[in-house]
């Protein structure tokens, strides 16, 4: 039989390796989640977070600090999550891979302003671990606004026909939102793209035999 003492120390050996290989199994914070930060023009600052495959971010967590009293952040624009059964907080949106976000800023004066911006954020691995809010930095420069041309509008306020289409149809309803479409594919089917089609489909038709007449090739093309 095995010694004592030998089966007394195998078994504590697993007891401290085990927890060991259990913990690297999980990223550090700084890894999982790799913020980076650019100014948009001079009053818009753009971050995107790279989110490490199995890991993901809380849309609520996110928090943003600049050390300079010459600039106020404005309300961050944060696209829609993914709603996710959490085990820590319940039913919650949250981010996989990657998430960008927009941060309007008030400026008190002109000119190229360097800048150290605070992320705050909160995340975990689908593996079971929740990491605590993790505080990160990134450095950038605001170029003067007033020689920026604006880079951060949004297409509902591009003022073309897409921005206006999609503004449009933004708070309709689904039987208006159907109805638009139908509308729409009727009014695309007499594009000058399209109406070349009709001889040809007619000379199809037609062709087809006997019983295909004009007036029935014509009806079914027109149809």
């Amino acid at each position: 039989m095995m010694p004592y003492r030998l089966i007394l120390r195998i078994f504590l050996l697993l007891v401290l390796f085990v927890p060991t290989v259990h913990a690297q199994e999980f990223l550090d914070p700084a890894v999982a989640f790799k913020p980076s930060a650019q100014a948009l023009d001079g009053q818009t600052i753009e971050v995107v977070y790279a989110i490490a495959d199995d890991y993901y971010l809380y849309r609520n967590k996110f928090r943003f600090a600049a050390d300079s009293e010459a600039v106020t952040l404005g309300t961050p624009e944060l696209p829609k999550g993914k709603e996710k059964d959490d085990d820590t907080f319940g039913k919650i949106e949250v981010y996989y891979k990657s998430v960008t976000i927009r941060l309007p800023v008030t400026r008190a004066n002109s000119g190229e302003l360097p800048l150290r911006l605070t992320l705050t954020s909160q995340g975990c691995a689908d593996g079971g671990i929740c990491y605590p809010p993790q505080q990160q930095t990134v450095n950038l420069v605001l170029p003067d606004p007033a020689t920026t041309p604006s880079l951060a509008a949004s297409p509902e306020n591009t003022g073309d026909e897409s921005g206006a289409i999609a503004a449009m149809l933004k708070n309709a309803g689904f039987w208006t939102i159907i109805a638009f479409f139908f509308a729409a594919g009727l009014v695309l089917s007499f594009t000058p793209c399209v109406l070349p089609m009709f001889p040809i489909l007619f000379s199809i038709i037609v062709g087809q035999g006997q019983r295909a007449s004009h007036a029935r090739g014509f009806a079914l093309s027109l149809a």
